[in-house]
């Protein structure tokens, strides 16, 4: 083996990644994230194709046949949707499909951006980063499926039964329907990123469990303000649906940062 040769296998990653231009490392991150489109993208025709079971899906929360409304044993109900748009149907699947493309490729495009920036990393930063982004992706899938299973169906029930009186009745749009359900899984897949951020700060030496003992008061009202915030209506209902989940990734925050 040449001296070349030698010194080239007994570089490391960091030394590797060093030895590459600007234009190196941009046409690597052109590549990765074409891979990304592409895999979201075969995906998304995919799902748009399955029209009636991806519609099957997602449509379950507005009837009292859905998991949730039969173990809690709620009254039979349906909520009525309508459309009022000429394109209005077609770009709502569209847009639904591009999503359901994008969660199932999710774990690819993790998978990328992490093959990217590891050859920087040392081998206890890359054991550091694979415990937070595994996290970071746990806790956002727990957060969507919470809101799938139990937020968004229990404020459908509220909001989409409630009347004022008998005579005014609820004529719900499918794009306020699809809307809401898109913005509340983002928005509980972010708050589910708490514990985590709090462990970052925690190892960093920033947070420590005594001081989000001693603001935990504190905490309760900034969570009620988020959840106000983050809440797609203004009644108390959903805000309190919202703000418990938010309180419990507090009290698991304190339990996961250093004393």
């Amino acid at each position: 083996m040449s001296d070349d040769a030698e010194k080239v296998t007994t570089q490391s990653p960091q030394q590797l990644a060093e030895g590459m231009t600007f234009w190196d490392h941009l046409d690597e991150l052109r590549s990765r994230l074409l891979r990304c489109l592409a895999l979201t993208a075969v995906l998304g025709v995919v799902a748009f194709a399955l029209k009636e079971p991806l519609f099957d899906v997602v449509l379950a929360p507005r009837s009292s046949d859905f998991l949730t409304y039969r173990l809690l044993g709620v009254e039979p109900f349906v909520v009525g949707l309508m459309n009022t748009g000429l394109t209005e149907q077609f770009m709502i699947h569209l847009k639904v499909a591009l999503y359901a493309g994008l969660l199932v490729a999710s774990p690819y495009v993790l998978y990328q951006v992490f093959a990217f920036v590891s050859p920087a990393l040392y081998e206890k930063e890359r054991h550091y980063a694979v415990q937070i982004v595994g996290s970071a992706y746990v806790m956002f899938a727990i957060g969507t499926l919470l809101n799938y299973l139990l937020i968004f169906p229990l404020t459908v029930r509220f909001l989409g039964t409630y009347q004022v009186s008998p005579d005014v009745a609820n004529m719900l749009t499918l794009q306020s329907y699809i809307d809401t359900l898109i913005t509340m899984s983002l928005v509980m897949g972010l708050v589910f990123e708490l514990p985590v951020v709090c462990w970052i700060l925690g190892r960093m030496g920033l947070l420590n469990r005594s001081k989000m003992r001693e603001y935990r008061r504190h905490a309760v009202i900034a969570i009620l303000i988020v959840a106000a915030i983050i809440t797609p209506t203004t009644d108390a209902f959903t805000l309190l649906i919202v703000a418990l989940p938010i309180w419990l990734l507090y009290e698991l925050s304190i339990l996961l940062v250093k004393s």
